[in-house]
This record gives structure tokens, C-alpha cells and sequence, in this order.
């Protein structure tokens, strides 16, 4: 990260949910607020509490926009409505770190999806 004293703010409360053997995987920084993967959720930390943990399978969708001149825009919905959906201002210096977050938990989707296939159906573009 290019600011990392910035991320004392939110570290805590990444750190406060994670369990002992949770690995964080990733991390990218929101303007009010940081975005974490671990091996097993999705984590938004805003200043003063964790806005959102939750497991991949509870995950309905991302949705990342980019404009110009302005902020990329990261839109989170949980799959269950008492989680509160979070719409993210991300920075242009922090598309990098946020790919890599989002490439992990697009793999993390995608295992889920496998897992729920019976398994005699394929995977082509006619199933």
C-alpha cells in the first residue's frame, strides 16, 4: 500500500474478526474505508467498526465501475438483506491492490459454484 499509516485506522478491525488460523489475503484501500480478503470472507472495515464480514457464500455480487475522472466505484451486495450492501469510492492509486482482492474472490465464487454443480453437468456454453 503507498500509505500504509493511513491503514492504522482500519487494521483493528480487520484484524478483530479474523480468526487464529484465517489467513488475510489480500487488501485494498476504499477512501473511508479498506476492503479485506481472507482465505475464508469478505471484509469492509470503515474508521470506527467492521461495516460488513462475511463468508464468500453469502456473497450475491461485486460490481466495479470505472470512470474517468473520477473514483472507481466497488458496489458489494450480501446475499441476505440484514447486511447492509456497501458502496466503496476506490482510488486509482488502489486498482491493483483491489484487482488482486477481487481475482481472489472471484475464485472463491467460482469454487462455490463447482461445488453446487451435480456432477454429470458440464460447464460449456450449452449447459
Amino acid at each position: 500500500m503507498e500509505n500504509p499509516e493511513r491503514d492504522e485506522d482500519f487494521e483493528p478491525y480487520v484484524l478483530q474478526v479474523l480468526e487464529p488460523d484465517e489467513t488475510l489475503r489480500a487488501r485494498a484501500r476504499a477512501r473511508d474505508a479498506v476492503v479485506a480478503v481472507s482465505d475464508r470472507r469478505l471484509i469492509v472495515a470503515a474508521r470506527e467498526r467492521v461495516a460488513l464480514s462475511i463468508g464468500f457464500d453469502e456473497l450475491r455480487r461485486i460490481q466495479f465501475d470505472i470512470e474517468r475522472d473520477r473514483p472507481a466505484t466497488m458496489v458489494i451486495v450480501p446475499e441476505e438483506a440484514h447486511h447492509e450492501p456497501q458502496v466503496l469510492a476506490i482510488p486509482p492509486e488502489e486498482f491493483r491492490a483491489t484487482a488482486e482482492a477481487l481475482t481472489l474472490i472471484g475464485l472463491q465464487l467460482a469454487r462455490i459454484r463447482q461445488r453446487q454443480q451435480p456432477p454429470n453437468q458440464g460447464t460449456g456454453a450449452d449447459s
